[in-house]
């Protein structure tokens, strides 16, 4: 009976300490069925672990601004694509393709971004289950 205490909170704490270490899927949170492309200007940008954020206003055709944020890959794997920390400035216009979230907020999973000097770079994780995700190198 003594030793069933210390595994007992053990066990707690590892159950705990599960969804720290928890990743999501892109079919838990976006929608594959709701894919968007985004042309706007980036106002805050969040490069760190374990994903990107890229956040930018979007005018619409009566010049009405929505703000959004979209999710990219890791930045490790990012750079390893040819983009990083200081491919993007607070100002800098960008297009971004993606996939709406499905609770409809002006969240989007960032698949493709048109950088500033106009190179097209991957912005997603080639794990997260996306369409196509496996396809990409």
């Amino acid at each position: 009976m003594k030793a069933t205490l210390p595994v007992l909170v053990a066990g707690l704490l590892v159950e705990a300490a599960t969804p720290v270490f928890a990743h999501h899927s892109f079919a838990a949170e976006f929608d594959d069925k709701k894919p968007l492309t985004l042309s706007g200007s980036v106002t805050k940008v969040e490069w760190m672990n374990p994903h990107i954020w890229l956040y930018l206003d979007v005018k619409d055709e009566s010049g009405s601004v929505t703000h959004w944020q979209c999710e990219g890959g890791a930045p490790n794997g990012l750079t390893r694509q040819g983009w990083g920390r200081e491919s993007l400035k607070v100002g800098d216009q960008v297009t971004i393709d993606g996939f709406r979230a499905k609770d409809a907020t002006n969240t989007c999973n960032a698949r493709s971004v048109k950088l500033p000097d106009g190179r097209r770079v991957f912005a997603g994780s080639a794990e997260d289950g996306g369409p196509n995700a496996q396809n990409r190198k």
